[in-house]
Parts: structure tokens; sequence; C-alpha cells
């Protein structure tokens, strides 16, 4: 499937979503989402953004700096806000519009980080925003969730709440501004070792170890992949063999993240004309409300580069789909509440993409070709 879409001029990270699709329950329900699948697709999505990290100095991203928390920030709250009333019109329970809501919040770096990757355009300062943006986005939507969690539960525990948010700035700015700089100090004894490979082994190690360090503190163990690779793009700038063994796992690993996004839709929640009308609502206001969200961050900077970064913000992927489980698993969301926001989570996982693909035109490696 991501051969035929290269083929047809699209971008192959649609096709493999597709692929996950017609192979999974849905339809030929030849694979069944299970824990093996989830283990792989977990770690496909941590090795996709340590390697983005690895293309992304820490310098370029406090260059916008500004620009990417004011996107991040404004792709929280529209959406948020426009998720809520929809479902408060809609006549839902308030716990299960709050959810709703959430479940918009959320951004799937991790489909922009491989199309901008596919394009050559991780280097792209419009790319550096909407990377930056993703990692903010994902502390204040683990945040989010947090309060609308314990709201679930009858109470919310301020005491747990600071800490979580404190933890998770103070991770960031320690591997940033403390761990980046100790890295690229050690690599050139690192490479010296005599151990075959050793950077390489050393980067994998530190990739894990980020990513478990940044799941306990409270962040998806995906920043913590990002920020390790971050670490080591000084270090590896000048070392192509880094690259090209770390893009060896990755373009094994990656598909089974895609696939995976595939597998979780089940189409039979969608045989009852409300929950498809409704599904059809909220999935252009999941569009809409972070394409103007994003967006309007960087308005400053033109309509063209406004536009892509609030597309790059649009993919809810694997984020929305764990806060909806989440609901689900406290039975604050009913089961077709759950279908509508996978299916809104895998839509805009899909369009993302060619919109990506055409607002970039001419810009980078696109331009080369």
């Amino acid at each position: 499937m991501a051969e035929l879409f290269e083929r047809l001029r699209q971008p192959a990270v649609v096709g493999q979503i597709l692929a996950g699709i017609i192979i999974g329950p849905s339809v030929l329900a030849l694979v069944q989402p299970n824990e093996i699948t989830s283990t792989l697709a977990e770690i496909g999505v941590i090795f996709l953004l340590f390697t983005v990290g690895l293309e992304t100095k820490p310098h370029d991203i406090l260059r916008v700096g500004k620009s990417a928390f004011l996107v991040a920030v404004l792709g929280v709250i529209v959406p948020f806000v426009a998720g809520y009333v929809l479902m408060e019109l809609w006549g839902a329970p308030n716990i299960e519009s709050l959810f709703i809501g959430t479940a918009m919040v959320a951004t799937s770096v991790g489909i922009t980080a491989k199309v901008l990757g596919d394009l050559g355009l991780i280097e792209h300062d419009t790319s550096r925003i909407i990377l930056g943006a993703a990692v903010i986005d994902d502390i204040l939507g683990l945040l989010v969730l947090a309060v609308v969690s314990s709201l679930a539960q009858g109470s919310i525990n301020y005491l747990e709440l600071a800490l979580t948010a404190a933890l998770s700035i103070g991770f960031l700015i320690f591997v940033m501004f403390v761990g980046a700089p100790a890295v690229t100090r050690m690599a050139p004894r690192i490479e010296n070792l005599r151990l075959a490979n050793s950077l390489f082994a050393v980067g994998l190690v530190l990739c894990l170890a980020l990513s478990v360090a940044a799941a306990y503190i409270g962040v998806a163990a995906i920043v913590g992949a990002f920020v390790a690779g971050m670490s080591l793009a000084e270090a590896t700038e000048d070392n192509p063999t880094m690259h090209k063994q770390i893009a060896g796992v990755t373009d094994f690993l990656v598909p089974f993240f895609l696939v995976g996004i595939g597998l979780q839709l089940k189409l039979d929640v969608f045989r009852d004309s409300s929950t498809l009308a409704l599904t059809a609502i909220i999935t252009v206001v999941a569009v809409i409300t972070k394409l103007i969200g994003g967006g309007l961050g960087v308005l400053n900077l033109g309509w063209r580069k406004a536009g892509q970064v609030g597309v790059g913000m649009i993919p809810r992927g694997e984020v929305g789909i764990v806060v909806a489980q989440i609901g689900l698993g406290m039975s604050v969301i009913t089961d077709s509440l759950y279908g509508v926001v996978l299916f809104m989570a895998v839509a805009t996982t899909i369009v993302a993409p060619p919109l990506l693909k055409v607002l970039f035109k001419g810009e980078g490696a696109v331009a080369a070709e």
C-alpha cells in the first residue's frame, strides 16, 4: 500500500494506515489488534520521534520557542472548547463532553514528522514550529486529561497535577540545556570505544532510557524519545553512518505504528445514522479547530506558513485514541462514541499528509525534485 500511494504521488503513511483498516477486523479480519501489535506500534513511534529528534538541534527549537508555545496553547484551547460545546449542544452528559473535548486537543506529532521527513523538510523553520508546538501540546494535553479524569472520579488532585507539570517542564529543560551539551562533549570519546558502532549503541540506550523516564514522570514516552534524539543532534551532525543505522531500524518499525492506527478502527458502529452524523460533524470540527488554533499562532508569518502549521497540528493519531480508551475504560463514554473518536483520530491522520504535501510544494527537498 505504501508503494502504491508513492506511485500515486501521495504520502506513503496514508497507504499504510489504510492497509491496517483493510487487514483489520473491519474489513478482511486477517489481523486483530493485540498486545504484540500494540507493543510494536509503540516501539515504532518511539524510534520515529527519536529519528526526528536527531534532525532537530535544541537551539533550533528555542529559536521558534515563542511561536511554538503560542501555537500549542491556541491549538489546545480552540479544539477543547469547540468539542465540549458541540457535545453539550448534542445533548451529551457533561463529563462525556469534557472527554470528547480532551480527545480533540491531542496532536500526533509522529504522523506529521513522518511526512515532513519524507519530504526532506524537517529542518524547515515551519517544521521546527510544528514539532516544538506538538511537544508542548503533548504536555498541555496530558494535563487537561489529568484534570478531566479527576473530574470523572469526582475530585481534582491539585498537588499531583502541579507535580506532573513541574516534572514535565523540568525534564525538557534539563535534557535541552544540560543533557544535550554533555552528550555533544562525550561523543568523540564514545566513538573511540572499541565496541563496534558504539555511538549507535549508546544512542539506542539513550532513546529507550529517556522514553522510560518520560513515561514515569507522566509525559508520553515519545517526548522522551524526541529529546533523546535532540540531545544527539549536534554530536551526530557529521556522522552519516549513525543516521543510516537509525534509518534502518526506523524503516522497519514505523509501519507497525501506522498500520496499528488502521487496525483500531471498527466500521460497524457507524450503522446508526445519528452516530454517522455526529462522526462527520466531529471530524470536520476537529480539522477546522486545529487549523484555526494552530494557524492563528503564526499568522504574523503569512497565510501560507499559518496554513502549514495549522495542517501540521491536525493529526490526532494514537494520542486521540488513547484518550478515548481511557474514557471507555472509566465508563464515561459509550462504545459508539468511542467509535466516533476513533474514526476522527484516523480520519484527521489520513487527511493531513496530502494537505501538507500541497502546502509545502516547492519548498525544501520537494523543490529539488
